[in-house]
């Protein structure tokens, strides 16, 4: 059935081009003038308007700049400070959308397949906004609806994000990021398949089904398109409300414990990680496990990456340069010096020192909220002097991964035993075993490997 709000034309494009536009070329304006010219700005009260301006914007330029605020230095420090803050809350659509929504996914007769569907949307997020409903044989469900246009609405915030990456590079050349772009690009655009979604989160309820702290919802067959995601119900509440509260140090440590196995046992053990470690993509449960939720950013790794990841743990647990230098090359790194390298695992040691320390200990021994951002400044001056780098496709989903938990791990002000959780994951490691387990689990689960 055709959907009149769904034509990916010209026209869509060029309306979201419009909207964005402005915005993408001022921040370009401003950082050309403050670094290019000496033009004195007040980057803040900029960044600012720049947070307001995306965050009231259905759509991935929101998801974008969520990414963006943890690669460090791909933006200003005002600016990802700023951005760090999106919580992707956009305006839901009305009864009218989802009744016609509705219809093009699941057919005219589409409310007789509910016993109750409710009206108003319980959750808006960046590409889609979720309704609660029950079927006929009582399982709660949510429902995830697709905006409007958003195929056209991707192909035009991906080409403001192409134009500003380009604007900022040739002012700053620390970071390279034609292979960002790339990733990124290929993610957004797999995020517009729901059923794909629904594979993934399959999946994830296969990789984790012994971790009793992490609950995944169920795609229910029968009710799942390209546009709509239909999953089971799962009560629990928003992280950043509960942390409101104060919750107890064993709470907090707990729902740390089950974050890091909710991402690392995915990945050390099957090649995958969930790439959108975002405040909104997980819920605290009243006996303190966690949901996690929102399975559109995956990425699936060869085995040799993960053992390349395991490696430069080693080299900077021993202090190996050869071992680094072999690892960063797995990664897929080219032209490394001895000077840019040194660069490199300053921030390797940043992320790994927590992980070769046997005792209870914070993520970072302060609690500062802006995670790592003093080493990333730092590292953004080495690259600069040593004339860059270009990070591979398969790092950034890993760094924003690292990034994105160990500020969550901030907030939390967990202290735990990292290097015991993590040898837990890694002792023993076998590429072969880890390759035999990931081809078992993504035709189990009915995932489509792509690059």
């Amino acid at each position: 059935m055709a959907d009149r709000d769904e034509a990916s034309t010209l026209f869509g494009e060029l309306r979201r081009m419009a909207r964005t536009s402005g915005a993408v070329g001022g921040i370009a304006a401003r950082v050309a003038g403050a670094r290019v010219f000496g033009i004195k700005t007040d980057r803040a009260a900029h960044a600012e308007d720049l947070r307001a301006i995306l965050g009231g914007l259905k759509g991935p330029l929101m998801k974008v700049a969520q990414f963006l605020s943890t690669v460090p230095d791909a933006l200003p420090a005002e600016y990802a400070e700023e951005l760090a803050q999106l919580q992707a809350n956009a305006p839901a659509m009305g009864w009218n959308f989802v009744r016609r929504r509705m219809a093009s996914e699941l057919g005219p007769d589409w409310e007789g397949r509910f016993a109750s569907f409710s009206h108003e949307a319980s959750a808006a997020a960046s590409l889609g906004q979720v309704h609660r409903a029950v079927l006929p044989d009582g399982r709660q469900v949510a429902c995830k609806l697709q905006y409007p246009d958003m195929a056209s609405t991707v192909e035009a915030d991906l080409r403001q994000l192409k134009l500003a990456m380009a604007i900022y590079h040739r002012m700053d050349n620390a970071i390279q990021h034609e292979e960002i772009y790339k990733e990124l690009t290929a993610r957004l655009r797999e995020e517009l398949d729901y059923e794909r979604e629904a594979a993934q989160m399959r999946l994830y309820g296969i990789m984790l089904a012994d971790q009793p702290d992490v609950h995944v919802p169920v795609p229910i067959p029968g009710y799942c398109t390209k546009r709509l995601l239909t999953m089971t119900w799962l009560e629990g509440r928003p992280l950043m409300r509960r942390l409101e509260e104060a919750p107890p140090a064993e709470e907090r440590n707990r729902i740390a414990a089950a974050l890091f196995r909710a991402w690392y046992v995915p990945f050390y053990r099957y090649g995958v990680i969930h790439g959108d470690p975002h405040l909104g993509n997980y819920q605290v449960r009243p006996d303190g496990s966690v949901n996690l939720l929102d399975f559109g950013a995956i990425r699936v790794f060869a085995p040799r990456f993960v053992r390349g990841v395991i490696d430069l743990y080693e080299a900077v647990r021993d202090g190996d340069d050869a071992k680094a230098h072999r690892a960063y090359e797995t990664w897929g790194f080219v032209g490394l010096s001895t000077e840019k390298m040194a660069v490199l695992n300053d921030w390797a040691r940043f992320l790994y020192e927590p992980l070769t320390q046997d005792r209870v200990r914070p993520i970072q021994e302060s609690y500062d909220p802006q995670f790592g951002r003093e080493v990333a400044e730092r590292v953004h001056a080495g690259l600069q002097r040593t004339g860059g780098v270009k990070p591979p496709r398969e790092f950034v989903l890993m760094d924003r991964s690292a990034i994105g938990l160990g500020g969550v791990f901030v907030r939390l002000q967990a202290e735990l035993n990292w290097f015991r959780l993590f040898s837990g994951l890694v002792e023993g490691f076998d590429e072969g075993v880890l390759a035999e387990r990931q081809a078992r689990a993504l035709a189990e689960a009915g995932v489509p490997v792509a690059g």
